[in-house]
């Protein structure tokens, strides 16, 4: 049944319409939030998330893949919901091994012993996409052979259809409509997950950090067998060793875990923040440790990239900290995609100011609970500001998250603002360490005494005028948002009324079609009086040219 379109875009959608009808209700039937409210809100989240997490395993596909997308959007989602989704492993139940001997002969064109020696039927990893197989070539080399899940392709674009509907419905009756822009958040992901099905690219990925990695001695990339490999099979070298956090290995093997630590934390850290692809799933299962220290890195099916225009962006960003020009900060960000059109830009810009002053001077460091006072506090902004984290920024900090994991399980006593301090130093210097942020803050500290003279002029010229017109702009911008936030509700009760005179008609009851009939009656009456209103004051507008 998990191979029926049918069936998989009913579980979906009643899974999808179930959530949403358990959402509206708990806000219908709690009006006041106290701590109790709360604590019922996190446990529907945990609740649905676990839900969510027993149907993805249950269907595979492109639901677990999601899964883990969500559980890095904590500009979309509640933590509860996420905390849940963090757990979601991409491990599911290993096909007949007949099915992917299947796909690997139509991709070869010809019988498996013609290619390889010898393949070991059981699977040595089964995930959603692919299965991983161990091997032997004709010349004895041992090799991985990674093959597409069996029907993983159709799986995916038939829940691609199912999510497209689920967005539309996400649209339409919640307030992700207004905050974030789902049909690109569709594309994207559409655009992510289409990529990992591909294994030509992955390959081509692999041969990008080869490259990348040449000159670094304690890292490498696994041979691939490019005569072997196709869009469906992937054929590589066999890495001995052990997962990157194997304490037992580090320590048979007399491996310095602070070296390990280091190597590693050095090149994410140049991944993270210079322009070029990022490996955006290295958990400790994608890091292989040799027995000399050395390690390989395996799995880029899943990766992202920080283009150099997103790397200047970030520089600026760190440039208007430091300088406090928030108004560069909130400029990088519309310009990364991160605030939506119509976010309130002074909001964010204070909120953020307020949050990294806590981080700025002498003051003592917070402790744990005003952490996370702070934390919750952003996140609930967050929540309520159109904030959209593109997919590449949303990889980025999940592999930052992960790998920050896997090292402190190899040396604990890590201090990650230590060993990052001169990286990032050197960094925001600009590109080849070339303008230092001291000269961008002499330059920007000498802008408002080169201003002043022309801003002097202009208030001079404008006088009491403009500080006038400037009032009453604010009036008017006031009350343009006061006659639409009242017309609005004015709309919605129109509609509930006359579905409740509606269901009066066909119900034959009195009671519910009289009043459908008269609170329909009123509150057309008050939205016509706020057009009537609105009008005007536009009018008045027009024959003031000096607001346009």
């Amino acid at each position: 049944m998990i191979y029926n379109s049918v069936y998989r875009m009913w579980i979906i959608l009643t899974m999808t319409g179930k959530f949403l009808i358990q959402i509206h209700w708990f806000h219908l039937i709690h009006r006041h939030w106290d701590r109790e409210t709360k604590e019922k809100w996190n446990s529907l989240l945990i609740k649905q998330a676990k839900e969510y997490r027993r149907v993805s395993v249950k269907l595979g596909g492109l639901l677990i893949k999601f899964g883990q997308f969500l559980s890095t959007r904590k500009d979309l989602l509640p933590q509860a919901f996420i905390k849940q989704l963090q757990g979601l492993t991409d491990k599911v139940s290993p096909i007949p091994f007949a099915y992917s001997k299947k796909i690997i002969e139509e991709e070869w064109e010809g019988e498996i012993n013609d290619y390889i020696k010898e393949l070991d039927e059981k699977p040595v990893a089964s995930a959603s996409i692919g299965e991983v197989y161990h091997g032997v070539l004709k010349d004895g080399t041992s090799v991985a052979v990674k093959v597409q899940r069996y029907r993983v392709e159709e799986i995916f674009h038939m829940d691609f259809r199912a999510l497209r509907i689920v967005f539309w419905l996400l649209a339409r009756f919640t307030s992700f409509g207004k905050k974030a822009d789902l049909k690109a958040l569709h594309k994207e992901i559409i655009f992510i997950m289409s990529k990992e099905l591909d294994f030509s690219k992955e390959l081509k990925y692999a041969r990008h950090f080869e490259k990348r990695f040449k000159e670094n001695k304690s890292v490498s990339v696994p041979t691939y067998y490019d005569s072997l490999s196709t869009s469906r099979v992937l054929v590589m070298e066999w890495i001995k060793g052990a997962k990157a956090d194997d304490l037992s290995f580090i320590e048979s093997n007399q491996i310095d875990r602070k070296q390990v630590a280091k190597t590693l934390f050095h090149l994410y850290v140049d991944q993270f923040i210079n322009p070029g692809f990022f490996h955006a799933d290295p958990h400790a299962a994608n890091i292989i440790l040799r027995k000399d220290g050395s390690v390989v890195i395996i799995d880029f099916g899943m990766i992202g990239e920080i283009t150099k225009v997103d790397s200047r962006h970030l520089r600026n960003i760190v440039h208007g900290v430091i300088l406090d020009d928030y108004e560069r900060v909130i400029h990088s960000l519309q310009s990364m995609d991160f605030v939506l059109e119509h976010a309130d830009n002074e909001k964010i810009s204070q909120v953020l100011r307020n949050t990294l002053n806590m981080y700025k001077g002498d003051s003592s460091p917070m402790d744990g609970d005003a952490m996370d006072q702070v934390m919750e506090d952003i996140q609930f902004f967050v929540n309520e500001q159109p904030i959209q984290l593109p997919a590449d920024y949303a990889f980025l900090g999940r592999a930052a998250s992960i790998i920050l994991g896997v090292l402190t399980s190899v040396y604990p006593e890590i201090d990650v603002e230590e060993w990052g301090r001169p990286v990032v130093k050197k960094w925001a210097s600009g590109e080849n360490g070339k303008g230092s942020v001291y000269t961008e803050v002499f330059k920007e500290s000498t802008k408002p005494f080169l201003s002043m003279p022309r801003q002097l002029a202009d208030w001079l010229n404008d006088g009491e005028k403009d500080r006038e017109w400037e009032k009453n702009k604010q009036r008017y911008k006031f009350m343009h948002h006061f006659y639409l936030f009242y017309a609005s509700i004015s709309f919605f009760l129109i509609v509930t009324s006359g579905s409740m005179l509606v269901i009066g008609h066909f119900l034959e009851s009195d009671i519910f079609f009289n009043i459908g009939a008269i609170t329909a009656t009123i509150f057309l009456l008050v939205l016509l009086v706020l057009v009537k209103k609105h009008s005007k004051m536009i009018r008045s507008l027009e024959n003031n040219r000096r607001f346009w």
